[in-house]
């Protein structure tokens, strides 16, 4: 299976897609001064986007466990899956790394009155907004979006497997239909062995036949009749030999 059609690097592109736009967001929280109402709005958003992006990489990372079980089934190797399994590694680390960043950041510029660990379960927490909202809106459809691509890729398997027993099935009755031919070839070989058998049967009593004929025949002939039937035998061949070849 190509990688435009394995649901894999679908789901990576698109958790891909939402690290660069994360990160293209947290560069623009790096450059506002603290203190700001845009900056605590920015920060909540890179907070709820890490834990989005969180979640996403962990589901990846069961799909790839369950394909790391029989990967022969699903077409791939060792050597990919250990890159699979890389990329998520990395893809998490650097989610993780801005995250604490973000996190630190904040409780080193904020200048509010509440305690440290208020603060931390403020900006820990994922806002219950129309944000939070549309972030699982956002998970939800990406989950659905690769069930339904293993689904497919699932469904393309059966179909394929069905079309290669479709085509063993076939060879399987040619080869059966070879083999009946095989075996009636046999046996007309052996009925003409038979027959062939039976004619040299034959032909081996008539020739006993006649040489005992012939024997009988010398026997009561004496000596003389012998050397009178062994000259007729010379002339007679002579005469065919004339025959055959000067005429």
């Amino acid at each position: 299976m190509s990688s435009a059609q394995d649901p894999f690097y679908i789901v990576k592109e698109e958790i891909q897609d939402s690290i660069d736009k994360l990160l293209s967001t947290f560069h623009q929280w790096e450059r506002i001064p603290s203190d700001t109402g845009e900056q605590v709005d920015l920060t909540k958003e890179l907070l709820a986007g890490c834990e989005s992006i969180e979640w996403q990489v962990d589901e990846l990372d069961k799909a790839i466990s369950v394909a790391a079980r029989d990967p022969a089934w699903y077409g791939i190797n060792d050597v990919e899956l250990e890159k699979r399994r890389r990329w998520t590694s990395n893809a998490r680390t650097q989610v993780g790394t801005m995250k604490k960043t973000v996190v630190a950041g904040k409780e080193l510029k904020s200048t509010s009155t509440n305690d440290v660990n208020g603060m931390r379960r403020e900006l820990m927490r994922l806002p219950n907004s129309h944000q939070a909202d549309r972030s699982n809106q956002y998970r939800s459809q990406d989950n659905d979006d690769f069930i339904s691509s293993e689904s497919d890729r699932q469904l393309l398997l059966i179909k394929q497997q069905d079309e290669e027993l479709d085509e063993l099935s076939a060879s399987v009755e040619r080869i059966g239909g070879v083999g009946l031919t095989i075996h009636e070839e046999l046996l007309a070989h052996e009925k003409i062995i038979d027959d062939l058998g039976m004619e040299m049967d034959t032909t081996s009593n008539r020739l006993d036949f006649v040489q005992k004929k012939v024997a009988m025949v010398m026997k009561k002939a004496g000596a003389k009749g012998q050397i009178m039937m062994i000259l007729f035998l010379v002339v007679l061949f002579i005469v065919l030999f004339v025959m055959v070849f000067f005429t």
